[in-house]
């Protein structure tokens, strides 16, 4: 809605500037033309009232009146506007002052601005600088943490594979203990069954016969228990 409104009003602009700058100076000594005789106009009317109540002047004195006349009111124009140009003048300069004094705050304020970007420069790259130090720390820390994970985990794995090795010989020995308590009870039975049978042997055969039998008997079943007893060293002992 307002685009077509702004295209309209700048081509009204541009019209009015094609057509008023050729005739602006036109206008400008028409104006000056305009006001100058206007001027003569009065003035010439003062002349006639003076000469008519005066009884009469020539036209030359006429002529010169109206042009001292046109001078003075000339110069007293002049005079107003280099006042008027002085007043101007005055106010440019305060004003050129003013904005003087305001560029010498901007430059200043821009110094320092410009100083807190170097600083806040200078901080940015400290900051990147200890970021980048940090990240490789951290870095360094992930991996010794990656390591020292792995060692943990292989030495579980030790731990496991000793425990299981150490379980294993503990059911070995106790399966060799149970071995030799039962090789041990066999030999037991053995011997009482031997003594059994020689004492029945005894009671059938009175005499020293039958005690030097008997002794023999007993000495022969203590040897084989002894005998036992040495094979199930030897068989410990090879286990």
């Amino acid at each position: 809605m307002e685009s077509w409104k702004n295209h309209v009003r700048a081509g009204l602009l541009q019209r009015d500037k094609t057509q008023k700058d050729s005739y602006y100076g036109v206008f400008t000594s028409l104006s000056q033309l305009q006001e100058r005789f206007e001027i003569r106009k009065q003035i010439l009317d003062d002349v006639q009232t003076k000469s008519l109540d005066g009884g009469g002047i020539d036209v030359g004195n006429r002529l010169l009146h109206l042009q001292l006349r046109e001078s003075e009111h000339l110069t007293e124009k002049l005079s107003q506007t280099v006042s008027d140009l002085t007043t101007v003048l005055y106010l440019k300069e305060a004003e050129l002052q003013y904005w003087q004094s305001q560029v010498s705050h901007y430059r200043q304020e821009a110094l320092t601005l410009a100083r807190g970007r170097k600083a806040l420069k200078t901080a940015l790259a400290d900051c990147e600088f200890t970021i980048e130090t940090q990240s490789k720390e951290l870095a360094a820390l992930r991996k010794e943490q990656t390591e020292l994970r792995e060692g943990l985990a292989e030495a579980w794995r030790e731990k496991e594979e000793l425990l299981q090795r150490w379980m294993d010989e503990k059911r070995e020995e106790a399966a060799r203990l149970n071995k030799y308590n039962d090789t041990q009870e066999r030999w037991h039975r053995l011997a009482r069954r031997l003594n059994k049978h020689l004492r029945k042997e005894m009671e059938k055969h009175s005499g020293p016969m039958g005690t030097n039998s008997l002794s023999d008997a007993t000495e022969t079943s203590s040897s084989l228990s002894i005998q036992s007893k040495q094979q199930l060293s030897l068989v410990n002992i090879r286990a």
